[in-house]
């Protein structure tokens, strides 16, 4: 009887798993939750942005079968920032290619119908969510706007049913970051007779450390407005998660083992009907292999040698201006990013001091207003690159396919009559040491603001080294090269300089160094050996100054003969961290933040570079306080500047060390040249 029983429940079991796969097969997409994102004043999108946003949904639809349930796209001049339009999509991991089309081309119907006056919005469905925007939104972990849903019915044991979902959630989290496209489904025993089952993903353009924030919160904001219920669910922008006690997504059918291969009968000597001969199989073999691979030889050698002609095409197109893009699978923007040194000239008033917003050791960056009112950054470079123009042609072209919302835009480019001159996007604010370094303006700087510009650094370097298209070591991260948005909100500058003045990142060590004295790694100095740790170190000594509203290359303790970092190691070792920090702060901040990011601070300016973090290791301590930092080793203290009185002058510019030049440190100007030892 018990036997007949468990046979019932297998069959009804499988009758139900049916229906539910057919419902996820053929269900109609429902809205479950849009939000228009609101500018601080509503106005209709013009008709550029119009027809790009609509070329972008449709471009997502046509791609929703192909794209293994997430793409992203974008339409628009690079010229054009506020009529681009960028959008993703989606889908749930589970649902088959035409279920995800459906659910992507009814969101894009909606989408433009409910939000008609918005140039950013997002909404989901059962199957899939959709989001657009005027703004990059590619590759950046993002938590608002989300909306949180939970079940009208009350689970009857909270507290069993607590525990196990507290299990489940952890598994999922876990499954989920460990899969390749960050999707899970899980399902655990409530009783006998009842389970639960969940399902958590983030969008695969995050990194795993984001995807890991991503749900943390989820789980959260799960317990806040969904224990105790039956069922429940919290989707963001970049990832969500959802429970039920019933089986709401497809589960795999298993795969049967395979049929036992039947062993091939003995070879059957083949006769000839002229001359009654048997040709064994093995002579037919000796026959028909050379022939074959005779004929392979041949192919193989005119498909290389087509495909040589055509290298040689493409060749000739790039010297006589047609560049490729390095990836060589499309045709570059390098001519569409091109402007003529007219415009720029009219756009900067002949680049006239008035115009003149900075000056470094690349060359002077100037305001500019297009012809179409755009406001931009024009930086006229040096001219001693020492780089040839299909170089920087192609280096633009490269740098302009990064999007990140933590870093500055490069909209164009000129290059005319010798001047070699890049077009950014202007960024309101100035530099964050326009604000951190002035004693009247550093007040303006709190510290929820500070935490978010070290958090927003985090992002864009860890996009930089690990998410963008190739690794990019940024060489001359400052507080000078972090600009702040309309919000405050940090954007790296600068970050394809050193590539686009000739410098070599693909190697490990180099006798031409780019940075800044103050900022970079001692490996970095003495031995021309550089990596993505450089840079770490670098957000290491930006983290310190940020907390202490001071630069490092002019603090000096006399009372200890130190420098900053010397300095916050001694209060470090002595337990007193906080006396670091920013007396214009007064007391409304948090003393175990400031700590935990002081502590982080240390571990990036660690001598040995291997002691030190990487970037997506630090963006998960700055947002994870249940993450154990290690302790601290020695810093490696800035190579401080020899007095005049110590070594001979050889030039106004220059100083004689070890028989080589090394130019002088005066203020803030990046290093250009400078001989490792």
């Amino acid at each position: 009887m018990a036997c007949s029983i468990s046979l019932s429940k297998i069959i009804l079991s499988a009758i139900v798993m049916l229906i539910i796969s057919a419902k996820i097969t053929h269900q109609q997409t429902t809205d479950l939750y849009h939000h228009c994102i609101k500018y601080p004043t509503t106005f209709t999108p013009n008709i550029a942005f119009s027809t790009n946003l609509n070329q972008t949904l449709s471009s997502l639809i046509s791609n929703a079968t192909l794209s293994n349930g997430f793409y992203n796209a974008s339409t628009g001049g690079p010229l054009a920032v506020s009529d681009e339009a960028y959008g993703l999509f989606l889908c749930r991991g589970d649902i088959a290619p035409d279920l995800c089309q459906s659910c992507v081309k009814a969101a894009s119907e909606t989408i433009i119908t409910v939000c008609p006056k918005q140039k950013e919005a997002i909404i989901w469905y059962e199957e899939c969510m959709l989001r657009y925007s005027n703004k990059t939104i590619f590759a950046d972990m993002e938590e608002n706007p989300g909306y949180s849903m939970g079940s009208m019915n009350d689970v009857v044991n909270v507290s069993q049913f607590k525990e196990s979902l507290d299990g489940l959630m952890s598994s999922l989290i876990k499954e989920a970051v460990g899969s390749s496209k960050f999707f899970a489904t899980k399902e655990v025993n409530l009783s006998t007779v009842t389970r639960l089952y969940g399902l958590a993903q983030c969008t695969p353009d995050i990194v795993l450390s984001e995807c890991n924030i991503c749900l943390d919160d989820c789980v959260s904001e799960i317990s806040e407005c969904c224990y105790g219920k039956e069922g429940g669910r919290v989707n963001k922008p970049s990832c969500n998660i959802r429970f039920e006690m019933y089986p709401f997504y497809s589960q795999p059918t298993p795969t049967p083992p395979p049929a036992p291969v039947p062993q091939p009968p003995p070879p059957v000597p083949s006769t000839s009907t002229s001359g009654n001969r048997q040709i064994s199989l093995k002579r037919m073999i000796e026959i028909t292999v050379p022939t074959v691979l005779v004929f392979t030889i041949i192919l193989s050698t005119s498909c290389y040698c087509l495909l040589s002609w055509k290298e040689g095409r493409k060749y000739r197109a790039v010297n006589e201006g047609n560049v490729l893009s390095p990836a060589g699978d499309e045709i570059s923007m390098v001519e569409f990013l091109q402007l003529d040194l007219h415009t720029i000239e009219a756009a900067t008033h002949n680049f006239s001091d008035g115009n003149k917003i900075g000056e470094g050791g690349f060359g002077s960056v100037y305001k500019g207003t297009l012809h179409n009112g755009q406001e931009v950054a024009i930086k006229r470079l040096s001219r001693g690159s020492g780089q040839g123009l299909h170089e920087f042609r192609n280096e633009v072209a490269l740098a302009a396919k990064l999007q990140h919302r933590k870093l500055v835009r490069i909209l164009g480019f000129c290059a005319e009559k010798g001047e070699k001159i890049l077009v950014y996007e202007f960024v309101p604010n100035k530099s964050l040491d326009y604000f951190l370094f002035d004693p009247e303006k550093q007040g303006l700087l709190n510290w929820p603001m500070r935490c978010k510009i070290i958090e927003g650094i985090a992002r864009g370097l860890l996009y930089l080294h690990e998410d963008s298209r190739f690794r990019i070591i940024h060489c001359d991260l400052k507080a000078s090269n972090v600009l702040l948005d309309e919000d405050m909100k940090p954007k790296i500058a600068d970050f394809g300089i050193a590539r686009i003045c000739g410098m070599d990142q693909s190697r490990g060590s180099t006798s031409r160094i780019v940075g800044t004295y103050g900022y970079m790694s001692p490996e970095y100095v003495l031995h021309g050996q550089f990596s993505i740790k450089s840079d770490v170190y670098s957000f290491g000594v930006l983290v310190i100054e940020i907390i202490s509203g001071k630069k490092n290359n002019c603090f000096y303790q006399s009372a200890y003969a130190e420098g900053l970092l010397s300095y916050a190691w001694r209060l470090w070792r002595e337990g007193t961290p906080l006396k670091l920090m920013d007396k214009t702060l007064g007391d409304l901040f948090s003393p175990d933040e400031v700590i935990r990011c002081i502590h982080i601070g240390l571990l990036c300016v660690q001598e040995d570079p291997t002691d030190r973090p990487i970037m997506a290791t630090i963006l998960l301590m700055l947002n994870s306080f249940s993450t154990a930092l290690p302790l601290p080793k020695r810093p490696a203290f800035s190579i401080h500047r020899t007095t005049e009185q110590s070594m001979p002058k050889t030039s106004p510019d220059s100083i004689q060390y070890s028989g080589k030049p090394m130019p002088s440190y005066v203020n803030d100007e990046p290093i250009t040249e400078l001989y490792p030892r």
